[in-house]
């Protein structure tokens, strides 16, 4: 089926059913490998090259999140294009982002293969710690200009109705990627640098397959002689800024948060805060996963003005948004100690006394989250980056920092319910957005 006929033809939900189920098997796909990655990095190297490993990941995740700006910062006006049947457009925003993409991870990659021992110091390693994480970090930014890319592709095969062939470029990517990291870790016995080659490596044989086919001129997306314009540079970076605002800002809220947990509770409650975030991991990438496959056919509609065709496509986004977060919400307080225990399932009863009582209070965060992600995601898809960032800035910053201060007095009982706080008053949030936003148009 080609990008017009199952994006304005096919019925809403079987749409949803095409589109969305493969999204959220992708990141699922991604958030199981980044279990088994540090499974792997701590079972068989050890608490130093794990903690090396963590200490570094935030560089890399910052990394790839400015690839990510202008990879889903160009998704959204190339849907658009498509659908107003600007072709050209569409292709030099394609092209243009690509080229972006590519030189940001030269730059970006050399700055971090440079600063890297400097970074690690500044974050108060030293010796053998220092050392295993700088060797994590800069495998990761040698390989910067090809791996940063494989995010954009996944966007750019979906845009071009190949959404199969996007679930199956994660799986494999994971997959690869679990596969070589064994064998270097387990079978070769090589160090921490060689997990991050394994993930490269596996980014890189997914990332050249993905493009083959835009080269070959298979797909509805093709190369020209780019085009570069302020506006465009401007129109990409509105559009990305609220994915990039949200991974920037949920690193700080959570230095933050650790902040307190170990003033409230030591390095039991920083680890038990650790098993909150795993959870909101997964559950956070299969909600992403839905509403994010769907971006490319509501802004498809919204270019080609087919105003009713959006409202029907989100109305199922949001239906199954909420039904999955609500068993989410059912399951996690059903099953708060198996949970615990599939992270920690060494631990003592005194931990997992307060990983139980962590966890109940945490599921109720999934009763509400549900809408802002919905949210954030509809008003991205039909270009409106401003309410887009408000929603993710509010969600991952604004509303965890402001009710750190307004829990205090409750200790950690606190800090359990502070997302879920969070969650109802970004919910709050995107409702008067949405209100607001439909008011205003003349069409929706």
């Amino acid at each position: 089926m080609n990008t017009h006929d199952l994006f304005v033809k096919t019925p809403p939900l079987k749409l949803f059913i095409t589109a969305a189920l493969p999204g959220a098997i992708s990141m699922l796909a991604s958030a199981l490998y980044q279990l088994i990655d540090g499974v792997f990095v701590g079972r068989i190297l050890g608490e130093t090259p794990f903690a090396a490993l963590n200490l570094a990941m935030p560089f890399v995740i910052i990394n790839f999140a400015l690839a990510d700006l202008v990879g889903v910062g160009s998704s959204v006006p190339i849907s658009i294009s498509l659908g107003e049947g600007k072709e050209r457009e569409a292709n030099n925003i394609f092209t243009c982002a690509c080229i972006m993409i590519v030189a940001a991870g030269i730059v970006v990659g050399a700055g971090l293969f440079g600063l890297a021992p400097l970074l690690m110091g500044l974050m108060g390693a030293e010796g053998e710690f220092a050392d295993l994480a700088v060797q994590y970090l800069r495998v990761y930014a040698i390989c910067s200009p090809v791996t940063t890319i494989v995010f954009a592709v996944d966007n750019y095969l979906r845009i071009c109705g190949k959404i199969r062939g996007s679930m199956l470029l994660n799986i494999v990517m994971a997959g690869s990627s679990a596969v070589l990291e064994f064998l270097f870790l387990f079978v070769f016995r090589w160090g921490i640098w060689a997990a991050a080659l394994a993930t490269c490596t596996g980014m890189i044989i997914c990332a050249v397959a993905a493009f083959i086919p835009f080269f070959a001129g298979k797909m509805r997306l093709s190369f020209c002689r780019p085009r570069f314009s302020g506006r465009l540079i401007a129109r990409i970076v509105g559009c990305g800024c609220p994915s990039f605002l949200s991974n920037i800002a949920g690193r700080i809220t959570s230095i933050v948060m650790n902040v307190f947990l170990v003033r409230l509770g030591g390095e039991t409650a920083v680890s038990v805060y650790g098993i909150l975030m795993y959870i909101d991991g997964i559950v956070q990438s299969l909600l992403y996963g839905m509403c994010d496959s769907l971006q490319p056919a509501v802004g498809y509609n919204w270019g080609a003005r087919h105003y009713s065709r959006v409202k029907a496509i989100e109305r199922c986004c949001f239906i199954a948004s909420g039904i999955f977060s609500l068993v989410a919400a059912a399951v996690i307080f059903l099953f708060p100690r198996a949970t615990s225990e599939l992270f920690m399932g060494g631990a003592g009863e005194d931990f997992m006394s307060i990983a139980v009582v962590a966890v109940k209070l945490f599921s109720i965060t999934y009763i509400t989250r549900w809408i802002s992600f919905a949210s954030q995601s509809y008003m991205l898809a039909i270009e409106k980056p401003a309410q887009a960032s408000a929603i993710s800035i509010s969600i991952s910053l604004v509303f965890p920092l402001l009710f750190i201060a307004v829990l205090w007095p409750l200790g950690l009982t606190g800090m359990w319910l502070n997302l879920a706080a969070a969650s109802f008053a970004a919910a709050v949030l995107s409702v008067i957005i949405l209100l607001r936003s439909t008011a205003k148009s003349e069409h929706v």
